[in-house]
């Protein structure tokens, strides 16, 4: 009988790893968008200091659910509400912002097709909230504040996700962008 070699093998640094069509259509086209590679843009994103999708265990697949439903056309990925806050109760869902590209238009059958494959975190349903990515001159809505205090991103093409959302927390931080309370629902204004 022969021994195997104790050889010791460097790695080649190569590797292949299989996601889905939509997830790497989603990773080319934010690589093009930084004017990376694909391979420069992952090694980048794999040596960040924080691994997104492995801090938050179930987050990977919903970042894959995104990008095979929309593919280049996803914007962003951001968890947020409940689950950001660390204050799930009975019932909580997992709110999930689902940023677009602004030709896809926001309809119900966005939502069906999400539907059709539900999705849980952690044994709670996805609920996935479609957007647009605003202009920089419009005043932010309700759940782009909601966001900015507590999300946190998953994916994003570019950096334009995280940028508007450090400008709605300079707003907040200023005093412009104010919190009141209406029916004991919250809401957000503009302060002059």
């Amino acid at each position: 009988m022969k021994s195997r070699s104790n050889r010791s093998h460097s790695p080649s640094g190569r590797f292949v790893l299989r996601i889905s069509p939509g997830l790497h259509a989603a990773l080319r086209a934010a690589a093009a968008d930084e004017g990376l590679s694909l391979n420069d843009y992952c090694a980048r994103k794999l040596a960040a200091p924080v691994g997104h999708q492995a801090s938050f265990g179930e987050a990977m697949p919903a970042v894959e659910r995104a990008a095979e439903l929309f593919a280049e056309d996803l914007i962003g990925v951001v968890v947020f509400g409940s689950w950001a806050r660390e204050e799930l109760a009975d019932g909580s869902d997992v709110d999930l912002l689902v940023v677009l590209a602004s030709e896809i238009p926001l309809t119900r059958e966005l939502y069906r097709r999400w539907d059709e494959e539900p999705l849980a975190w952690g044994g709670r349903p996805v609920e996935p909230h479609f957007v647009h990515l605003p202009a920089s001159d419009e005043p932010p809505g309700g759940v782009w504040t909601e966001v900015a205090l507590d999300g946190i991103v998953l994916f994003e093409r570019g950096l334009r996700l995280s940028a508007h959302l450090a400008r709605v927390r300079r707003l907040i931080a200023s005093g412009r962008l104010v919190r009141g309370l209406l029916h004991g629902q919250p809401y957000w204004k503009e302060v002059a």
